[in-house]
């Protein structure tokens, strides 16, 4: 063996291939470290791994629990807010109802006032008329017994023979008014 071993010490061996003392203790140092590795380091990469994993599967949970939160609550606004329109749209039509039944009692209360004060002016008219007409009916009295006392020479001092004979010659006057028309 002895002789193998010269042969191959002889031979120059390549660059590229280790010799097999180097391989064999290359490799138990591989299998120690790589053991060494599986034993000690794995457990804790994994463990490490394990703990990110669940973060970000938790993640994603609550990622979608609050999406379908934020959804529910969107679809609560939507709700609140169409109910608010509607709402809005009914106020404002009862306001226009109001503001209309409130514009009819008005002229309603209008044209009531307006009847009312045309008839109380055709009252005080009437009124007016009739004072005028017994304030002219004293004054034309007066003034033609005044003249047909110049005109007789004797005084009409009778009061009640003065009344008739105003009577007579106011009615005299309304009816030659009256036959003219």
């Amino acid at each position: 063996m002895n002789a193998l071993l010269l042969a191959e010490a002889a031979e120059p061996q390549p660059p590229l291939i280790p010799h097999l003392d180097e391989l064999v203790i290359g490799l138990i140092a591989f299998v120690i470290v790589f053991g060494f590795l599986a034993k000690k380091l794995l457990p804790n990469i994994n463990k490490v791994l394990e703990e990110r994993r669940e973060a970000i599967e938790g993640g994603i949970e609550k990622a979608q629990s609050a999406q379908i939160e934020a959804q529910s609550v969107l679809e609560q606004y939507k709700a609140q807010l169409a109910e608010a329109r509607h709402e809005a749209a009914r106020l404002r039509q009862e306001a226009t109802e109001q503001g209309t039944a409130i514009i009819q009692e008005m002229k309603a209360e209008g044209q009531r006032q307006r009847e009312e004060i045309v008839a109380a002016g055709h009252s005080q008219i009437e009124a007016d008329r009739k004072a005028a007409s017994a304030a002219l009916r004293q004054d034309v009295g007066k003034l033609a017994t005044d003249l047909a006392a110049k005109l007789v020479g004797e005084s009409l001092e009778d009061v009640a023979r003065q009344s008739r004979t105003i009577d007579r010659f106011l009615e005299e006057l309304e009816e030659k008014a009256e036959a003219v028309r």
